[in-house]
């Protein structure tokens, strides 16, 4: 069991099968198919930098083309929209699964058992021509947001103790960059009306080039042990009956049966999966590890953060696209969007990534936590009080940027640091989920938000419906507000001490 803190029973390592060292070409080929030749750490953190980036990508590749999909698809935008919102769904429901399978099968199998579906995801993406078959194949793609935690597990047990923290927030970085990139990418594939099939097709190669990669780790065993299937789906169903009426909401009426009867729903399995959890000899989930301060402030600050970037770059996306006659934004297209408004937030980025590794090495996880969160406290301020030209809006997206990489690059080492190593998997898994249920709360409270104060506008294409600019002005606070929720959660943990993962 773990206390407050920190402290742990077992720090072992994986074991690995096998301790000689064999020489020759022969020898080493058998090893590997043994599973006991090590990894070069180089390699282990290209391929886990690697499959950052990629669930990022293909996260957010599709947000510019949803317009376009929906007229090639010949539906409405609200119909399409479910190809961003199912991958939310499908995640949330399918991360613990995969950390728990790999904390007990080796994070090797599982790693690619996950690239492996979400490749199957992106081939059905690029080749069909069904709306229903594109959400489906969302939902495959979705399975790729597992990949973070088990990063997380194959570098805690694979990287020296002295790149530890280093490599992790390296990979939390791509993982960062990545998001933002995909603005970028999928403005870029979508050019001129291109067929949107093409940001598939991108995320075809991406998932080979990482598969290949991932052949490549090192094979080490599990401590074997029973995966929790009847608790996965307790979760699963409270988690979908939780984001569903989240991402919904607004368009069913949020007193009404459907999104009341499913926060119910919610409710009951939520609490039946943590009774059966507390209950279960090998649960999918430690319920005793939400008891540890730590843990738990960690992942309130995920929360925080990950509803936090939602509001960011959905609030951002909506103020620069809106006509000019509106009184404010810049008319921007998707293409400008991307490359003038959110492609300096992703150089800086990737920039920033491993002095952010290097950073979060020397000073530890909370205080680059809790600066990053302050940070993004004033990016979301500045945009409050000063968004009348590019270059502002341009500077405030690029620091909030900076503050996002900075909490992606601090918490996994945060968690880490409080968890046994057999844990960190499922520890990692949950903190994806906090930052996934954040995102989806932004994405629908923007959403109520960008209604609640319309004004009529006239265009070149008609009068419409737009928010008033107060409204952005509390988007922007609200980002601001769960910016520093994320600070306070941080400034109360427990400076930690980094164990060796190895």
């Amino acid at each position: 069991m773990l206390d407050d803190s920190g402290a742990t029973q077992a720090d072992a390592k994986e074991p690995v099968l096998g301790d000689a060292a064999p020489k020759g070409g022969r020898q080493r080929r058998e090893r590997y198919r043994e599973g006991t030749e090590e990894g070069s750490p180089r390699l282990v953190l290209l391929t886990m930098a690697s499959a950052g980036f990629l669930l990022s990508m293909i996260q957010s590749t599709v947000v510019p083309a949803l317009p376009l999909m929906a007229s090639q698809l010949n539906t409405s935008l609200t119909t399409v929209a479910w190809a961003t919102t199912v991958v939310l769904l499908s995640a949330s429901a399918m991360t613990p699964l995969m950390g728990r399978l790999g904390d007990v099968h080796g994070h090797k199998v599982a790693f690619i058992g996950v690239l492996t579906v979400a490749l199957a995801g992106s081939l059905l993406g690029a080749l069909t021509h069904s709306v229903g078959l594109l959400i489906l194949a969302r939902a495959l793609q979705g399975v790729s947001l597992g990949l973070f935690p088990l990063a997380m597990s194959v570098l805690h047990r694979e990287m020296p103790s002295h790149r530890l923290a280093g490599s992790m927030a390296i990979t939390a970085s791509a993982m960062s960059v990545g998001g933002c990139l995909a603005l970028v990418a999928g403005g870029l594939l979508t050019l001129n009306g291109a067929d949107y099939r093409r940001i598939f097709w991108l995320s075809v190669v991406l998932c080979c080039l990482v598969l290949l990669l991932a052949t490549r780790l090192p094979r080490r065993r599990g401590p074997g042990g029973r995966v929790d299937y009847a608790g996965a789906a307790l979760l699963a169903l409270g988690l979908l009956a939780l984001l569903l009426p989240i991402s919904q909401g607004e368009r069913w009426g949020w007193a009404s049966a459907p999104v009341l009867g499913l926060f119910g729903i919610a409710a009951f399995a939520l609490c039946a999966f943590v009774w059966s959890q507390a209950r279960s000899s090998q649960p999918l989930v430690a319920v005793g590890m939400l008891k540890n301060g730590p843990v738990l402030a960690a992942n309130i600050a995920g929360f925080c953060v990950g509803l936090a970037m939602l509001v960011l770059y959905m609030g951002a996306t909506y103020f620069v696209q809106a006509p000019t006659g509106s009184g404010y934004g810049f008319a921007a297209d998707g293409l400008r969007t991307a490359f003038v408004y959110m492609l300096p937030g992703a150089i800086a980025a990737i920039l920033a990534g491993p002095i952010l590794g290097s950073l979060v090495q020397r000073f530890g996880p909370k205080i680059i936590l809790v600066l990053g969160s302050l940070v993004g406290l004033g990016a979301m301020l500045m945009f409050t009080l000063r968004h009348a030209t590019t270059a502002e809006v341009v500077i405030a997206i690029m620091v909030g940027d900076l503050a996002i990489a900075a909490a992606y690059a601090s918490m996994p080492v945060l968690l880490v640091a409080h968890v046994r190593p057999e844990e960190t998997g499922v520890a990692n898994s949950i903190n994806s989920i906090t930052r996934t249920i954040g995102g989806a709360v932004g994405a629908a409270v923007v959403g109520a938000l960008l209604v609640s104060d319309v004004k009529m506008v006239v265009t070149g294409t008609g009068p419409i419906e737009l928010p008033t600019e107060d409204v952005y002005n509390k988007i922007f606070l609200l980002g601001a507000v769960f910016f520093a929720g994320a600070a306070v959660a941080a400034a109360l943990v427990k400076t930690p001490r980094l164990r060796d993962g190895r």
